[in-house]
């Protein structure tokens, strides 16, 4: 299909409400619920857990070194199981909650470009109001879950409010909404490492900023799958921004993303354990540079995906280094 010529008549195709979106995982168990729910899970995403794995891995970085500033081993008491639960849960709640947002803001967007128009609202079968009323449902819970932390933690989690609320917007007025991404994403740095010793020391915001240039360069990626229809709807990216040169600035961002999360090892007190396990770290992020094509779209939400076995590496380094301390 020619989406030039689709933009200039401004006419869409024929449309399934039922129809998953092109970068949903094929044969998801989301199909096999009833169809009348089925609108919804999608509208959290949970057709597509990847945003859930990267929104989730942030959390745990956070709650590890938090047990490291505590002297001790991460999952080595109860405390840290339940925990790790409550974030779980968090994560897939209020990513559903920040995509049903997002949506919201972004129907119109998502109805002119190829990769989003099938998605519950644009297609029509979620109505703006019953995705409001969704919205506030998982905004409950989400509370609900906050409430279980502790005093600080949950001052920490009121604050990255400002950050998803704004996040959609973002788009819209700069060529850097994949940053913004950056700094709501693994707000659960801070958010883990508050709950879990009731406290932020300057590790876990070395920490944080590591995180941003992660989501930066992954986010990047994703961007690159949407550059003509994003150019035609006037979305911004850095994906836009860096064109064919995209490739040296996501090997430019992964590279500081390494050295700020040895940094803040270092600053935490981990040892050379830690700093061996982030070579593995380091071949899995350059890997994904050089297998990196700009006008591939497969290739790039492929790369994009396999940044949960990244994330996987990162926490597997900081919990290790718990044990080793």
């Amino acid at each position: 299909m020619n989406y030039r010529s689709w933009a200039q008549d401004h006419t869409l195709p024929p449309m399934s409400k039922t129809i998953a979106p092109a970068d949903a995982v094929a044969h998801s168990w989301v199909d096999s619920v009833p169809p009348a729910v089925q609108p919804y899970l999608r509208l959290m995403r949970l057709d597509r857990p990847i945003g859930s794995w990267l929104l989730f891995w942030p959390c745990v970085f956070g709650l590890a070194l938090g047990a490291a500033v505590e002297h001790r081993r991460f999952l080595d008491h109860w405390s840290d199981l339940r925990l790790l639960g409550l974030f779980a849960l968090g994560t897939i709640v209020m990513r559903g909650a920040g995509c049903t947002y997002n949506d919201i803001v972004d129907r119109d967007f998502d109805a002119k470009v190829a990769r989003t128009r099938a998605r519950p609202i644009p297609s029509g079968a979620v109505s703006v109001l019953q995705a409001w009323t969704f919205l506030a449902a998982q905004c409950f819970v989400g509370l609900l879950i906050l409430l279980a932390l502790n005093p600080f933690a949950i001052m920490v989690g009121a604050l990255s409010l400002v950050l998803v609320a704004a996040y959609p917007f973002m788009k819209r007025i700069t060529w850097w909404p994949q940053a913004w991404l950056g700094l709501t994403f693994n707000w659960g740095v801070l958010l883990g490492c508050a709950a879990q010793a009731d406290a932020l020391p300057l590790a876990a915001f070395v920490l944080y900023v590591s995180g941003i240039f992660w989501t930066l360069s992954y986010d990047t990626i994703y961007a690159l799958q949407d550059i003509e229809d994003d150019a035609l709807v006037g979305v911004k990216s850095t994906a836009r921004l860096f064109g064919h040169r995209a490739p040296v600035w996501v090997f430019l961002f992964y590279a500081i993303t390494l050295g700020l999360l040895a940094a803040a090892g270092l600053s935490a007190g981990f040892g050379l354990p830690f700093l061996l396990m982030l070579i593995f770290v380091g071949v899995h992020l350059f890997w994904q540079v050089s297998q990196l094509e700009v006008d591939r779209p497969s290739i790039c939400l492929g790369l994009f995906r396999a940044n949960r076995e990244a994330g996987a590496l990162m926490a597997l380094a900081i919990i290790m280094a718990t044990w080793s301390a």
